[in-house]
């Protein structure tokens, strides 16, 4: 089976993507292929003029660990770690330390709302406040693309509005490019751009004319989709 056909998208520096579809449709895997987790069985994915897609598995994983900040659905945290050292972890396994690498830790929490927490450990925190860190780790090799599965899919509509407005503003503030899929329209209406995909094709683009046009949105997806 394949799981995408003749799929092509692509995402400007500084942009806010988000890719929706139905389960099945493709989309987690069109993220894996960008994140370089997973190989085409043909065509390229190309990042910072390098095709992911061509390169060893030794400069591949060097490349995602050092240009692209992934966050999964679970948060991924080390339970034994404290919210400071959860978002250092990337950069230490990158061979890096010391004051500068906490600084920069704590001015990426601080930058989520999370200046407060810097030494409470996972279990102390809730569903919302644990994403915002996995963001953050996600940020701290200062990635130009940031790629998010389901990043609220675990996440009361409060936490997982939050979390939408938290990335739409990294994107202003950071300048990285984030791709992010999701089932939701209403997280949709945070992207500039959302690409539908349908039984591993793109089936076209909507523009969602700013927060609070699920309506639009979700109305638009059903026609493309139907």
């Amino acid at each position: 089976m394949t799981a995408l056909a003749d799929a092509t998208m692509h995402a400007e520096p500084g942009e806010f993507v988000a890719v929706m579809g139905s389960s099945g449709s493709g989309k987690s895997t069109l993220l894996h292929l960008i994140g370089g987790l997973d190989q085409p069985t043909s065509g390229s994915v190309r990042m910072a003029g390098q095709d992911i897609a061509r390169m060893s598995d030794r400069d591949r994983t060097l490349f995602r660990r050092n240009h692209i900040g992934i966050v999964f659905q679970a948060f991924n945290l080390l339970p034994t770690l404290t919210a400071l050292e959860n978002v250092m972890l990337p950069a230490m396994i990158d061979g890096r330390s010391g004051a500068e690498l906490r600084d920069r830790a704590k001015s990426l929490l601080e930058s989520v709302d999370l200046g407060h927490r810097l030494n409470h450990r996972p279990q102390a925190m809730a569903g919302g406040e644990q994403q915002r860190v996995a963001l953050a780790r996600a940020l701290v090799n200062d990635p130009i693309v940031v790629l998010a599965d389901e990043p609220t899919g675990n996440l009361d509509t409060q936490h997982a509005q939050e979390v939408w407005r938290l990335l739409a503003r990294l994107v202003r503030e950071q300048g990285c490019t984030v791709i992010a899929v999701t089932h939701e329209p209403s997280g949709a209406t945070f992207a500039d751009r959302v690409v539908v995909l349908k039984d591993g094709l793109v089936t076209g683009e909507i523009t969602p004319d700013g927060e609070g046009n699920a309506s639009l949105v979700a109305a638009r997806y059903a026609t493309l989709v139907g």
